[in-house]
């Protein structure tokens, strides 16, 4: 039997979703790292904000005014104010509370807290009818308990440490230890108090994912909108950052490498790519599709950050880390089968309008042999 020739580009077609999350997992972990260590050697989060998303809006924006120069749709009221709302959310309050949490605790903590966004994102598409959800099915009983399961993953991650996890190459008072990790040891107070930070900011994340499905409806140029938020972005948070840090002139240089790196890369990556793959993979799957993946992340950082930032698990992130994906694949479990349910009826659907059009074919071609018979009689 042979294989049709357009099956890859089928086959590429229906996997782009897939290959669109797993970029932004990669780069999510990536940035996490980077940004763990600006943020040890001395990186303000508030000023560090604002130059991301300039780096972002400089990347992108001679693309956006090339390619899409002929489907930019008119800018309308309503479009404006979600996008400044949009500036708001993620690249002002969700960057600055996430990695200021992220200063007080560590790279694989901080990406760990952000499996709780499926949760959050479900919840709030399920408020504004974004998802369907029936009480009395199993499926949409499992996303509720996966939602419930993810948040108590998430409590457990911030209030329990446990005995260290042994790992050969992140042993105590070693060398890179000391040289990668030049912070002192926060306390369990500055613990809890990064990780609410951390929660509040995957709460604007979230919301920022349910405001750009509605707003890619009404304006669907990608990289304009993602130009635009990074721009409205950075001159929000250049006045946020005018007004809490005024009396710290020096935050606005930047003095390492690592500092620069970590901009750049998070600003054309983290912001700018991020949000145009994201609003790609949300068009065909939704904004709920986008979050799926992040416990991929997670791994990601925790192998990687044992090794470059020599940071220790314990073992109440491990168990904490457990319950979050368990819950997390829960509300998948429930998803797909909302997704099976919906390609059913579809199917249906279609079955029957093609037998309508079927019946109507045979109706027209019995009605068009009667009149030639009656114009052979005449």
């Amino acid at each position: 039997m042979e294989m049709s020739p357009g099956w890859f580009w089928c086959f590429c077609r229906r996997g782009r979703p897939y290959l669109g999350v797993l970029f932004l997992q990669l780069g999510y972990a990536i940035n996490n790292i980077l940004v763990k260590s600006a943020l040890n050697e001395g990186l303000n989060p508030y000023t560090f904000s604002v130059y991301r998303n300039v780096a972002a809006a400089v990347a992108f924006g001679p693309f956006a005014l090339y390619f899409e120069r002929k489907i930019r749709t008119r800018m309308t009221f309503s479009v404006f104010w979600k996008i400044m709302l949009l500036a708001l959310i993620e690249p002002v309050l969700d960057q600055i509370l996430y990695y200021t949490g992220m200063k007080y605790t560590t790279a694989t903590f901080a990406i760990a807290m952000c499996n709780v966004l499926p949760a959050l994102t479900f919840v709030m598409a399920w408020i504004f009818r974004l998802e369907k959800v029936n009480v009395k099915k199993l499926h949409s009983q499992g996303k509720i308990l996966g939602t419930l399961v993810t948040v108590g993953g998430a409590m457990v991650m911030t209030l329990v440490n446990g005995p260290p996890v042994p790992l050969p190459w992140a042993k105590e008072g070693s060398e890179a230890h000391h040289a990668l990790a030049p912070n002192p040891v926060v306390s369990q107070d500055q613990h809890i108090k990064g990780a609410i930070m951390i929660t509040a900011g995957c709460f604007c994340w979230a919301s920022f994912y349910i405001l750009q499905a509605m707003t890619l409806k009404e304006y669907p140029a990608q990289l304009s909108l993602t130009t635009l938020i990074c721009t409205m972005g950075a001159l929000q948070g250049t006045i946020v950052t005018l007004i809490i840090e005024k009396a710290k002139s020096g935050i606005w240089s930047m003095q390492t490498e690592t500092e620069i790196v970590a901009t750049l890369y998070s600003g054309i990556v983290r912001s700018g790519a991020s949000y145009y793959v994201s609003g790609l993979v949300m068009k065909e799957k939704g904004p709920f599709f986008v979050t799926a993946f992040n416990p991929l992340g997670m791994v990601i950082v925790a192998i990687v950050s044992s090794f470059t930032l020599a940071e220790r698990l314990v073992l109440g992130r491990v168990l904490g880390a457990f319950i979050i994906v368990v819950g997390l694949y829960l509300i998948i479990w429930g998803k797909s089968k909302d997704s099976s349910l919906s390609s059913s009826n579809s199917s249906e659907v279609e079955i029957s309008d093609q037998e309508t059009c079927d019946n109507k074919d045979l109706n027209d071609a019995k009605a068009s042999k009667e009149d030639r018979r009656s114009e052979a009689v005449v």
